[in-house]
């Protein structure tokens, strides 16, 4: 007489002779990645064998302010901050019918000798928050005396399960001559790199990745612009 074994691990007979899956027991089995900075919609319903999310919240990053030193003379200026970072584990039955996915988006790059922007929060539902990282200061002036502008903090822990803050500082500027200075480095971030910072005349540099601060801008009398931060990002894991 032929038999049929059931692994109890994963499987269950109910008193009616279904077979069906015990919930939970089946681990990882989609992610969900939200890249496009703004607001989404995460709804449980979507996944009827959903057990429980892990969450990993990227903050973007600070932008990097532009610089336009007069002829003969020099402004370095410093990196934006990396965003934050935070992660959470939280069971289906904690969850709303709908919870809000935000993506922030990178901060702006300033023009002139004006800031870079502030990275924007990227969160999921109250449960992960990461903030964004701080833009790129404007505060050297032009000229050709030593000075210094100090970096950018990286920004304040979030909130979930696991975080630790996870951005980088933008590194300071310096000015050492009407010719010699050195432009700061944009800050890491857990998911990202920060820009890279400038010996010589040029724009903030781009940061890789997601969530890193812009590298600053230097000029020795031409107007160059700041750089982008890094987008954030919000990857879903989903385990049934």
């Amino acid at each position: 007489m032929a038999r049929v074994c059931v692994c109890d691990d994963r499987l269950t007979v109910t008193p009616s002779g279904e077979l069906c899956v015990i919930p939970g027991s089946l681990g990882l089995r989609q992610v969900l990645i939200y890249s496009t900075p703004g607001v989404h919609q995460f709804r449980k319903a979507d996944y009827p064998w959903l057990a429980r999310v892990y969450v990993k919240v990227q903050g973007a990053g600070g932008g990097s302010g532009g610089a336009n030193a007069a002829a003969g003379e020099l402004i370095a200026r410093p990196g934006g901050a990396g965003g934050g970072y935070s992660e959470a584990l939280i069971e289906v039955a904690s969850l709303g019918a709908t919870e809000s996915v935000v993506v922030g988006a990178g901060g702006a790059a300033g023009g002139g000798n004006n800031p870079g922007g502030n990275g924007g929060t990227s969160s999921f539902g109250g449960f992960a928050v990461a903030f964004g990282g701080d833009g790129g200061t404007a505060n050297m002036t032009t000229g050709t005396a030593f000075s210094t502008s100090t970096g950018i903090p990286g920004p304040l822990v979030g909130t979930g399960n696991g975080n630790s803050g996870g951005g980088g500082a933008g590194g300071g500027a310096i000015r050492l001559s009407a010719t010699q200075g050195m432009s700061g480095v944009g800050g890491e971030s857990r998911l990202g790199h920060g820009g890279f910072q400038r010996g010589g005349e040029g724009p903030g540099s781009a940061p890789r990745g997601r969530g890193g601060g812009a590298g600053g801008a230097l000029s020795t009398g031409t107007s160059v612009p700041g750089a982008e931060g890094g987008h954030g990002l919000v990857i879903v894991e989903l385990h049934g």
